[in-house]
């Protein structure tokens, strides 16, 4: 009962953040993923739409024939297919998505249950230029920092794959290390977003807010370049106790 209620709520996650005048994902862009419990997870299998994602798109997967790999540097690209393939619970399914190795890694992370990844338009634009990293660490607004977090991660472009999900590893360990709890977003250069969260509404609230601080970003830059809040400010904001009750209230 538990998997299947964790699948129809992955189904409308997927769905909502495919829905295609969020200009979120278009076609066979971005994926998603729930935790079933510490064994197994299930992701969008590879090449299959969000916006109409079905319960035969979706495969579960066991942590264990995955994560080892991102200790590994020396597989081809056939074995990472082979692996792939083999994490699978039922062979007959589909086969999940290239980017699972990094949801596998990310929904072993304490409190961390669902992740969605998209390609945001606004959020792709700042990631295509030289201010994607300041996009990442300055925040412009209040409801930026109760919904996304006072940092994001920064990943520089990398090759998708199990080197993308090395680097992910690696960045969003560094923040846990020095801010005591995972992201809440993950910002991927020239590529797209990540967020991730205890629930479905975790997810889409940071996607969202992204999305929106993305375009309020956007518009600064053409009028002058954006002014961010100052780290007092936000560390302010993050630390407010009317702002951690509102958290709470959203669900974050």
């Amino acid at each position: 009962m538990a998997c299947q209620t964790t699948e129809n709520e992955l189904l409308e996650l997927s769905h909502f953040l495919g829905q295609e005048d969020r200009d979120l994902a278009i076609l066979g862009e971005g994926n998603t993923s729930a935790k079933i419990d510490d064994d197994t997870f299930l992701v969008k299998a590879s090449g299959s739409c969000l916006e109409t994602l079905g319960g035969d798109d979706v495969v579960a997967c066991r942590f264990d024939a995955l994560l080892p790999m991102l200790d590994q540097d020396d597989l081809t690209d056939q074995q990472i297919e082979d692996h792939l393939l083999a994490c699978r619970v039922d062979p007959e399914s589909k086969k999940p998505s290239v980017e699972t190795l990094f949801h596998a890694y990310l929904l072993s992370l304490p409190g961390v249950n669902f992740v969605g990844h998209t390609h945001s338009i606004p959020v792709n634009q700042i990631l295509c230029s030289p201010m994607a990293e300041q996009f990442a660490t300055q925040k412009l607004f209040p409801d930026e920092i109760v919904c996304c977090g006072a940092r994001s991660v920064f990943v520089p472009y990398t090759d998708p794959g199990l080197r993308l999900s090395q680097v992910i590893r690696e960045k969003t360990q560094a923040f846990a290390d020095e801010f005591g709890a995972p992201p809440r977003v993950i910002l991927l250069a020239n590529h797209g977003l990540i967020t991730l969260g205890k629930t479905p509404g975790a997810v889409k609230a940071a996607m969202l807010m992204a999305h929106k601080s993305a375009e309020i970003f956007v518009g600064a830059a053409a009028l002058g370049g954006p002014v961010f809040l100052s780290d007092e400010d936000v560390d302010r904001i993050a630390n407010r106790i009317d702002e951690h009750y509102r958290q709470k209230a959203l669900k974050l």
